[in-house]
């Protein structure tokens, strides 16, 4: 089992099943903005293609950490996997 580090600032994900034609990725980062504030930026969609993108702000960066870490499970209860561990 791959642990993530403690305090990551992105994440890419990735969830290929060649039997189901599935090939998808899902990646998370957090940036700071112009007023001092976080954002948590998510792409996902089907590798190749260019995705979909959204954007949440958050008013401090631990909050922004603790929403990637706990999306981030959820992407790995679903088979998504790290390049690491592929």
């Amino acid at each position: 089992m791959l642990q993530l580090s403690l305090f990551p600032s992105a994440v890419d994900l990735a969830k290929v099943e060649d039997d189901r034609n599935m090939r998808r990725f899902y990646r998370l980062s957090i940036v700071g903005d112009l007023f001092g504030g976080t954002m948590l930026y998510r792409e996902w969609g089907r590798i190749g293609s260019p995705g979909r993108l959204a954007a949440t702000l958050y008013d401090s960066e631990g909050e922004a950490v603790t929403v990637l870490g706990l999306t981030a499970l959820s992407k790995r209860r679903r088979g998504y996997t790290t390049r690491e561990e592929r």
